[in-house]
């Protein structure tokens, strides 16, 4: 690195993005920057005085403040002010100094990089829901886009591509990483113990968000009719054509078909008719691999409580020894650490003949304590013998498993009217049941076909009574989902 003026100089310009009223300096700084855009260099303070009253914020705004704010930037760089004299006429117009201002070079630079981060999406290998947040939003907005100009469909179209190129290369990205033989080396380490449950939050977060806006997406990819589609890429392939380009002679029927192409490709990663889609996929990965990392966690946990190494506490302990001058330092150390805070007690087991407290321990009667050693060498020989009869006690059990699951059972039955259960419509639902019709919705949502069994092999499918959301009661609290319905297929379907 080379030492210069510039590296040490301060950069003046960027103080209007945290000086008091940076709302009013940025609004300003942004309107001059997309006017420089488009070779409007030039504006004068009844240009921006106007452009700030047509925001609803700025009502109040004077154009004494405006006369502020313009000197405020140019002082600090971001505009550089020259006086305006072509239209001058009289000396008291020449002494008001009738000025007009332009973006200076940093600022231009700093307005880019300001709209770079606020645009700034997922970087690097995450599984963060902001694209698929985006994506959502833009499909939506699919029916309405058709209507519009050439410029904004190409716009729309290519804003959707490159999210759906973001999100399919940070993912890919991200699982690789979970699955490579780094991670797979770390998660086997006593390290990993300290962020386990973070990144096990992190992914199930990210499973969650995965299921609500890809069960959305699939359904507004579903409504759009090839019509709409065809009239979408009509006017992207028009507007493409359309775009100047120096040896290069773009095919409309190439450009078409690539657009048709990479409709197909988001098509089938959220609602593939087909197979498997890549939602599902993706769901199905990540739940293997929070399965992972819960195993290896809990194989660390096991090994740890096999038993404890002191070999380093004991070398600590002979290295303080080693420090010691003299005999008597070292005898002080040695109460200190094996003395009488450390000392152990065997529990006197024998009932006492009294409990009086000043019945002293020299007054009770003596014990004798048979002692066992415990090593590695020394074991206790193991006295073989036959194995009790506890048929009884496991037909006790079994029929108190079959009583619990009768009652469950019950508890379900009466709850379902017309072959369905309806959740908008429940009464008050204890814990146990709970559990039971949240499992079944969760295990039908992570299917396409939204089917599955109860463990009785009795076949339903999970779809919605309504839009909007339902507060359920539960024994412990109301719990808020949307309006889901479980319909039990006929015997026979």
């Amino acid at each position: 690195m080379k030492m210069n003026d510039k590296l040490i100089k301060p950069i003046r310009e960027v103080n209007y993005l945290r000086a008091d009223n940076v709302e009013r300096y940025r609004v300003i700084m942004r309107f001059f920057y997309e006017e420089h855009e488009k070779i409007h260099y030039w504006l004068y303070k009844e240009d921006v005085f106007q452009m700030m009253k047509e925001f609803s914020m700025f009502q109040e705004y004077t154009m004494e403040q405006c006369q502020n704010d313009l000197q405020s930037l140019s002082e600090w760089g971001n505009l550089t002010a020259h006086q305006d004299t072509t239209k001058v006429q009289t000396v008291q117009e020449f002494k008001n100094k009738r000025y007009r201002y332009q973006l200076s070079e940093y600022s231009v630079a700093i307005e880019r990089l300001t709209i770079e981060l606020e645009n700034l999406e997922v970087e690097g290998a995450s599984l963060q829901p902001t694209l698929l947040e985006r994506i959502r939003n833009q499909i939506s907005e699919a029916k309405q886009i058709v209507n519009k100009s050439e410029e904004e469909v190409y716009g729309w179209w290519h804003s959707l591509n490159d999210d759906f190129i973001r999100l399919n290369q940070n993912y890919q990205d991200y699982i690789r990483t979970l699955n490579s033989a780094k991670a797979e080396e770390l998660m086997k380490s006593k390290e990993f113990l300290l962020f386990k449950d973070k990144l096990i939050n992190y992914l199930r977060t990210f499973v969650k968000n995965l299921q609500n806006h890809g069960l959305v997406i699939e359904s507004l990819l579903k409504d759009l009719n090839k019509e709409e589609i065809a009239s979408i890429f009509d006017k992207v392939v028009s507007y493409e054509m359309k775009i100047p380009r120096l040896g290069k002679q773009l095919k409309k029927e190439d450009v078409l078909e690539n657009c048709y192409g990479r409709w197909e490709s988001l098509y089938d990663w959220f609602a593939a008719e087909n197979g498997e889609n890549e939602v599902d996929r993706l769901y199905h990965i990540t739940n293997e691999i929070i399965r992972r990392m819960t195993r290896y966690a809990l194989q660390i946990g096991e090994f740890q409580n096999q038993g404890t190494n002191r070999r380093e506490e004991y070398q600590h302990v002979a290295n303080i020894f080693s420090k010691c001058t003299n005999i008597l330092e070292a005898h002080k150390l040695s109460a200190m650490i094996f003395g009488c805070e450390t000392t152990l007690h065997l529990k006197h087991i024998e009932p006492r003949e009294t409990d009086s407290i000043h019945s002293g321990v020299y007054e009770e009667k003596s014990v004798s304590l048979l002692l066992e050693p415990r090593s590695r060498v020394i074991r206790k020989k193991t006295v073989r013998k036959p194995a009790d009869d506890y048929s009884l006690e496991k037909e006790i059990q079994k029929q108190e498993v079959i009583r619990k699951a009768e009652e469950r059972q019950k508890k379900i039955d009466a709850l379902i009217h017309n072959g369905k259960i309806t959740f908008s419509t429940l009464p008050l639902v204890d814990q146990d049941i709970r559990k039971i019709l949240l499992g079944w919705i969760s295990r039908a949502m992570a299917v396409k076909t939204r089917k599955a069994k109860t463990d009785q092999g009795k076949e339903y499918h999970v779809v919605y009574e309504k839009d909007g959301e339902c507060s359920v009661s539960f024994e412990d609290g109301n719990l808020v989902m949307p309006c889901f319905e479980i319909v039990f297929e006929e015997d026979g379907e």
